[in-house]
Formats: C-alpha cells, sequence, structure tokens
C-alpha cells in the first residue's frame, strides 16, 4: 500500500518516516522554535524547538522501549499543552501506535475513552503526572483501564534519550489510529502509516503554498484530526513553526485567535465555520480596530458545513483590519483520508453556487438567481489535490454520475487509510468499494453526498443523516434513544430526529409517537421532558418537537427509522399532529452590545442581574421572556454548554469579574445565580474560586460534562466538548 510518489518538501529531503523528518529537522535547523503554547491571557506558557522536541521525543522513546515491544498501542490523554506532542512523536520514535484521544472528564469515565479503549486494547496510557495522580481514583472503578501503566511523560529526564535504540520506523508502517467518533457505541480506529501522513502533507503543502518561514495559529484539540495533523505535523513537515493554545481560550474568548495572528504575523490558521461565525459576531469594533490581520494569507475552512453568509459576514467585518476575502480557503477532508481531500484554489474567492432547491431534491443542480428565493446557496469545497481521484458515484447503483448531478462522494489516492483498526467488515464496506461497471477500485466511501460542477467540489449532505449543528456530529438514533426515556406515555422506538435549515442555521427538529393507548399524555409536560433530556445528554436546543399518532413516523420494511421521509412529511405539514412546540421567528435571538468591562470588582443588586440574565437568556434560547421563570432550571430552559460558555463571557466582562462557565450549572436558576454574583467574594480572594456541587435531579449529567473550567483553572474538560463539537463526519 505504500505510495510510489517521492515526496519532498523543499530543501529539505524527508526519508521515509516522521522519525528521519524530524531527525533532519534537528540537525539541519534545531535552535529555530517549532512549537509555543499560549495561556488563556495569551502569555506564553511553554515552547519548543526541533531540537528540543527531537530529544523529547527520543526520552520518551528510550522509556517506552522498556515498556511495550513495537506495534503495541499507547491511549494519549492529555491536557491542552505541549507535552501531547512530545508524546506523540515519542510513540513514532519509538515504533508504538498512538492512540490519541479526548482527556475525559474529571468526576468520570466518558463513554468514548471506554469504547476507544476497549476497541484499540493499548498496553500503556500516556498522560502528564497531575492528570495521573488526579484520574487514579476515577480510573479506579474501570478495571482494565485503571490497571495498565500509566506513564507521566513530563517526569521523564531528558537523560533517557541514551536508552533510545531506532527501531527501523519504515513508510507502510501504522504511526498512529485516529478514532472517527466519540459519539457512537462502537468508535473506528482509522489506520494512518508514515507514508498517509507524509503523502497527505505534501499535498497540504502544495495547496497551501507552505515553506519554512510559514507560522500557523492553532486552537483546535490536538487529539481531533485537523488539529493535530494541520496543526502539528505539518508544520514539521514543511520546517515552519506553529503557536498553539487551548480551545477553552478561543471559545471564552474569539478575540485572542486573531490577536494571535496578529501579534505572531501568522501567515495560516483557520478551524470549522462556526469559529469565522463566533468571530464575526462577537468582536466588538474597537476590538477589530487593534488587529492587523495582513498577513494572514490563508485561512482555512472546513469539518462542517461551510455557509455562504459566514464567508460574507467575516470578509466584510475584517477587512479593514487588512483581511482579503481571498485568503479564505475552504476545504474538505475526513480522517479516513487522512485530513485534506480537497480545497482553493488559493489566493481567489470562494465559489457560491445558488442552486434550485427542487432539483436538488431530486439530485440534480440546476443554477438559479439569488433573487429567486427557491434556491440553496452552496460554498465548494475547492478542487481535488493533485493526487487525488474524487468520483461522485450513485450510491445504489455504484455507477459513477456526470459532473452536476448529486452522489456518494468516493476517494482514491495515497492519502486514503489501510482501513479501520480489527474491523475487517467495516474496512471492506467503506475503504473496498468499486464502480459497478468497470470494477475500478478500490475506492474510499465517504458517506457524504455532493457533487462537481466546474472542477469544484459541493457537499450538499450526509447519506446516512448525520445531523450536523456548530460542527458538531448527532446521530439520530443516539438522540432518539434519549426520546425513549424522557417521558411515559412516548412510544419506545418510534421517534425520528432531523435537522432543517433556519435563517442560514441547521435546527434540530424531533418527531415522536404517542402511545396508542395513552389518552391523558400532558403534552406540554412531555415536550419539556424532551427539550430538557436532549439539552442535557446532547448539548442541543430543539428548534420544534411534534408529537404525533402512533403510525405515524415511517419504518422500513425491516422496523428501522426512515428519518429522511419523515423530514419531507414534516417539512410538507403531511404529519398527524397531536401536539407541537417550536421556537417561532418572533423569539428569534437577537444581538446585544455588551456593556464595558467594569476595572475592579463592584456589586450589583439582585434584580438588576435577573433582568440581564432574563433579557440575554430568552433571546439566545428562542423563549418568550412572559414565560421564563427565575426558578426555573437551566436544563429545563434547553441550554446548551456553548450558550453557556458564551453567556458566562458576557456576564464577567458586565460585572469586572472572572467566572467559570460551570456556575451556571453549580447555580442552576436565574435567581440562584443571581444571588451569588450579588455578592462578590473579596478581593482578596480568588477569581475562580471552586464553586459549591450542584447536586442534579435524576435524568441529568454532570455539569463537568457539558462545560469547561476555563480562565484560571483547568482546561481538561473542554477536550471533551470540542472533541465532539469537530469530530470529523464518518465515513460509513
Amino acid at each position: 500500500m505504500r505510495s510510489e510518489v517521492e515526496i519532498t518538501s523543499p530543501g529539505f529531503p524527508c526519508g521515509h518516516s516522521w522519525v528521519d523528518l524530524l531527525r533532519q529537522r534537528a540537525a539541519t535547523m534545531g535552535d529555530k522554535p517549532v512549537f509555543s503554547f499560549l495561556r488563556g491571557d495569551g502569555e506564553l506558557e511553554a515552547s519548543l524547538t526541533y531540537q528540543m522536541l527531537h530529544e523529547r521525543a527520543m526520552a520518551i522513546a528510550g522509556e517506552l522501549q522498556t515498556l511495550a515491544p513495537p506495534g503495541e498501542r499507547a491511549l494519549l490523554l492529555f491536557p491542552p499543552g505541549l507535552d501531547f506532542i512530545s508524546a506523540f512523536f515519542g510513540c513514532l520514535y519509538a515504533r508504538i501506535i498512538a492512540v490519541p484521544a479526548a482527556l475525559p472528564n474529571r468526576n468520570r469515565v466518558s463513554a468514548s475513552v471506554q469504547a476507544i479503549f476497549e476497541a484499540a486494547r493499548p498496553s500503556l496510557v500516556l498522560s502528564t503526572a497531575d492528570h495521573r495522580e488526579r484520574a487514579l481514583g476515577t480510573y479506579a472503578r474501570h478495571g482494565e483501564l485503571a490497571e495498565r501503566p500509566w506513564i507521566a511523560v513530563d517526569r521523564i529526564e531528558v537523560d533517557r534519550q541514551r536508552a533510545w535504540r531506532d527501531p527501523g520506523v519504515g513508510g507502510p508502517q501504522i504511526a498512529f489510529l485516529q478514532y472517527t467518533s466519540g459519539s457512537t457505541s462502537i468508535p473506528k480506529g482509522v489506520m494512518l502509516s508514515h507514508d498517509h501522513l507524509l503523502y497527505n502533507a505534501s499535498l497540504i503543502q502544495q495547496a497551501f503554498h507552505t515553506t519554512a518561514e510559514s507560522h500557523a495559529v492553532f486552537w483546535l484539540p490536538l487529539h481531533h484530526d485537523m488539529g493535530l495533523i494541520g496543526g502539528v505535523i505539518h508544520p514539521v513537515f514543511c520546517g515552519g513553526s506553529s503557536t498553539l493554545m487551548a480551545p477553552a481560550a478561543f471559545l471564552q474568548r474569539p478575540t485572542l485567535w486573531l490577536e494571535t495572528i496578529a501579534r505572531t504575523g501568522a501567515t495560516i490558521s483557520g478551524g470549522p465555520n462556526f469559529a469565522y461565525d463566533l468571530c464575526a459576531r462577537k468582536i466588538a469594533a474597537e476590538d477589530r480596530a487593534k488587529l492587523d490581520l495582513g498577513r494572514w494569507r490563508l485561512a482555512f475552512v472546513g469539518a462542517e458545513r461551510i455557509r455562504p453568509s459566514t464567508v460574507e459576514q467575516f470578509s466584510a467585518a475584517f477587512a479593514s483590519c487588512g483581511f482579503r476575502r481571498e485568503s479564505l480557503f475552504p476545504c474538505y477532508g475526513l480522517a479516513e483520508a487522512t485530513l485534506m481531500v480537497s480545497g482553493g484554489p488559493r489566493q481567489e474567492p470562494p465559489v457560491v453556487l445558488h442552486a434550485k432547491a427542487d432539483a436538488l431534491a431530486h439530485n440534480r443542480v440546476e443554477s438559479g438567481l439569488a433573487e429567486e428565493g427557491n434556491c440553496r446557496v452552496l460554498v465548494g469545497c475547492g478542487e481535488p489535490l493533485s493526487g487525488q481521484r474524487v468520483v461522485i458515484v450513485d450510491p445504489h447503483t455504484r455507477l459513477a454520475v456526470p459532473d452536476g448531478q448529486v452522489g456518494e462522494i468516493w476517494v482514491q489516492g495515497g492519502s486514503v487509510a489501510f482501513g479501520y483498526y480489527e474491523s475487517p467488515q467495516a474496512t471492506a464496506a467503506t475503504f473496498h468499494a468499486r464502480l459497478a461497471n468497470s470494477g475500478e477500485g478500490p475506492f474510499l466511501r465517504t458517506g457524504d453526498l455532493g457533487f462537481i460542477l466546474q472542477k469544484q467540489l459541493f457537499v450538499t449532505g450526509r447519506l446516512k443523516n448525520v445531523i450536523i449543528i456548530r460542527g458538531r456530529n448527532h446521530y439520530p438514533e443516539d438522540i432518539e434513544q434519549t426520546i425513549n426515556s424522557a417521558y411515559q406515555g412516548l412510544r419506545v422506538g418510534y421517534g425520528a430526529a432531523f435537522s432543517v435549515e433556519v435563517e442560514d442555521q441547521d435546527r434540530l427538529v424531533v418527531v415522536q409517537e404517542v402511545e396508542p393507548r395513552q389518552r391523558n399524555l400532558d403534552t406540554a409536560a412531555a415536550i419539556r421532558a424532551i427539550r430538557t433530556a436532549i439539552a442535557a445528554q446532547h448539548e442541543l436546543e430543539v428548534y420544534a418537537v411534534v408529537l404525533v399518532k402512533a403510525g405515524t413516523v415511517p419504518k422500513t420494511s425491516s422496523g428501522k427509522t426512515r428519518c429522511a421521509a419523515c423530514r419531507e412529511r414534516y417539512l410538507r405539514g403531511e404529519l398527524e399532529i397531536l401536539a407541537a412546540w417550536k421556537a417561532t421567528a418572533d423569539d428569534a435571538e437577537h444581538e446585544f452590545a455588551d456593556a464595558a468591562v467594569v476595572p475592579v470588582r463592584r456589586k450589583v443588586p439582585v434584580e438588576e442581574i435577573e433582568f440581564w440574565l432574563i433579557e440575554r437568556i430568552t433571546a439566545r434560547l428562542l423563549l418568550p421572556a412572559g414565560n421564563i421563570q427565575v426558578t426555573t432550571p437551566f436544563l429545563e430552559l434547553g441550554m446548551s454548554s456553548l450558550d453557556a460558555v458564551e453567556i458566562a463571557a458576557a456576564l464577567e466582562r458586565w460585572l469586572g469579574r472572572q467566572l467559570s462557565p460551570t456556575a451556571i450549572y453549580n447555580y442552576p436558576t436565574i435567581a440562584a445565580l443571581a444571588r451569588w454574583l450579588a455578592n462578590p467574594p473579596a478581593a482578596d480572594s480568588p477569581a475562580c474560586a471552586a464553586l459549591p456541587r450542584y447536586v442534579h435531579p435524576p435524568h441529568t449529567v454532570d455539569p463537568e460534562r457539558l462545560l469547561a473550567e476555563v480562565r484560571g483553572m483547568t482546561d481538561q474538560d473542554i477536550e471533551g466538548f470540542l472533541a465532539l463539537e469537530l469530530a470529523k463526519r464518518q465515513g460509513n
């Protein structure tokens, strides 16, 4: 499977592995800083030169080689910082297969980490000494995970590098397993070799025009493929450098991302659509005036649907800062293809297409006009990269379709992974597809629907109805399972969850059957329970809940819910409705001009804080102001974790106090939170003192799972949240 393409980077021969490459970087540019990590306040916390990284990798590898033979797996559980990078390269140097995962919450082992552990069967767990000590009590209840050797890489002395022996790492050997999703019960580990990483890095370099002078800024989680390959692996490939920050730092203060780009003179940075949208909406004019983004030449955007409104709003908002619309670089990729499949071309405006909605519904592409109204506006995801073959295929006939027709996106090339670790059936179904008429293949079936028009790849949706909201994948069956136990009287197994587009935003709709013999169902209470359960379990606000008669939700002959068919009936108004709730246009969210930061802590009356909270929460959650009570728990209002982060950030600016977003769950009502805020801590007490634990009612989850404690507190919980927010669309 090893590629025959000769891979080189300008001026630096790569060799056949990332061990060869990093050793050469250390020999030729050893004193050059390669990675820097910033604290939440933007100050430098740690940095690594190429030589330091090489020595740390050798030292960690020297230790690992005494604990496990080549080819074993090591689970990587790290808070944001540079220790993860040292451990990752240490695994490569030891020929240990790295398994990056989101750091579990402090109070329990997340289901996704447990599932990844069971799928990968690692021999070792790598982390920091601090996390290891704090987590041992939690992991003690989880058998084998707790029993594995836990290695604190930050305690390994650099002298340990003398014990390292080159294991003869070669191109086709597996470098790491990229698990595609943490939201399914059986995650699948994509097997990526040194060759795959080198090949995709070379394609990215050709598309981005990166050189040793390139500097990147990344806030994405390093266990996520875009964060790891884009923010860590590619800078080493091109001999450049990268400034990193915790995801929490960006979510708490989006301005920090752009301030860092301006201060460091970064040439490349990017993220999902929601990151650009957040900056365009939340960064005030006075803050924009301080930014110089003229050196930001490539602003990639991917990992979720790219919205035309975001392209326009971000470009307009930051044009005065020197940002050019041509710098936006829409792209498409997935973990099964290492990372990037298409993008660009560079330094050209994103391609925007108005496609007639009626034609798209029948898998045809017909150009329309913006003023016609019956159009879906799509942003092109660029041209397939050189060396990658993209074919649009009818998923039912497995025949290629012509340009301008919608089908499943199939990919072939040197970046396509070997398959899923120890999952031969899933590997065969996803990675070994062939065209029915010619037998050409094998191809990777991405599970994404799209079309090619004038060389541009457009992505229109998912073959298997995955719901993507704010960059996060939500699987309908998971939401439907939550609804099953939300309220007595709902028909178990007869619900459908899907998304609809409302004002250029994807919103969640739930259709649920009522038990046929249920005569006195309190529909208002049932709807409220559904919204509360979904908010608690999935961190989602619901746009509409529809309760219908038994027999309404369409099923296949085998009993599976037909989500797409149910969605069409909902949109056409063909459901037999018993009761329904919907966030109306009159309740739509409106923007507020946040008050200026007060330079010192000040006391604000309880009533004033309550009014402030009611005003913002009702607007953000699309709730009628007259219906909200100060004693209603936040979870019952349908508040998501991102809502809480943003409201807490605005609240601390207004009060002039540093707050944790977990306050919204530790003080679970407007009244309780207002009473606490009306009595700020003394000036000599910690600004982010530990908050009292709130005991949730039954069927809710611990707030630590939903929110990160940011600014002055640990960033670990935000890693799990962002892993789900940014999880790559699964290709099967």
